[in-house]
């Protein structure tokens, strides 16, 4: 299931390309979409200076939009193992090791995003139920919520199946960065 080629992270197992390509894709629209954040915060902050006319609502729109970003980065982030990877302790240790020491990071960012996720379920009801709304554009906030919790859940399958490559790289006694690093 877990098997990798030589010439990086992109798995070769089904699930996998699935997974990588998804979080892939995923983390490249959001890039554009923070791109299109940024050129809009421009905007504003040049019309506010020079015409005294900034976009309304600039700061929701940075607020929400920036979250939505920050959500369909981490899939991505963790499938290339670009998490909380502290090389520096673990890079003369030897790989059953930092395998090891990978799933149990896994694992705990597992039970985090499953708690983040559950939360993040129960505040969008909540939100919807209250109809909350943004002060200046009157922004159903709830609406934020679903696309979210579905990149939650691509992390959490992504989190699961880089749980899996791990354990496999444990058993098989190899680590990702071996071939790369010529070990």
């Amino acid at each position: 299931m877990v098997e990798e080629s030589t010439s990086g992270t992109r798995p070769t197992d089904l699930v996998g390309r699935v997974l990588y390509d998804t979080s892939r894709m995923l983390a490249i629209a959001g890039g554009v979409f923070l791109t299109i954040i940024a050129m809009m915060t421009t905007v504003s902050i040049v019309g506010r200076k020079f015409f005294d006319a900034p976009i309304p609502g600039d700061f929701e729109l940075v607020a929400i939009g920036s979250g939505i970003c920050v959500f369909a980065f981490l899939p991505w982030c963790q499938m290339v193992r670009g998490n909380v990877l502290v090389d520096f302790f673990m890079s003369k240790a030897p790989v059953r090791a930092k395998t090891f020491f990978d799933t149990v990071g896994a694992l705990i960012y597992l039970a985090i995003a499953s708690v983040i996720t559950w939360r993040m379920i129960e505040g969008g009801f909540d939100m919807y139920n209250v109809s909350e709304r943004s002060m200046t554009i009157n922004f159903p906030r709830w609406t934020t919520f679903p696309i979210s919790i579905l990149f939650l859940f691509l992390l959490l399958a992504v989190t699961v199946y880089t749980i899996h490559r791990s354990i496999a790289e444990t058993r098989e006694g190899r680590y990702f960065d071996e071939d790369a690093a010529g070990h």
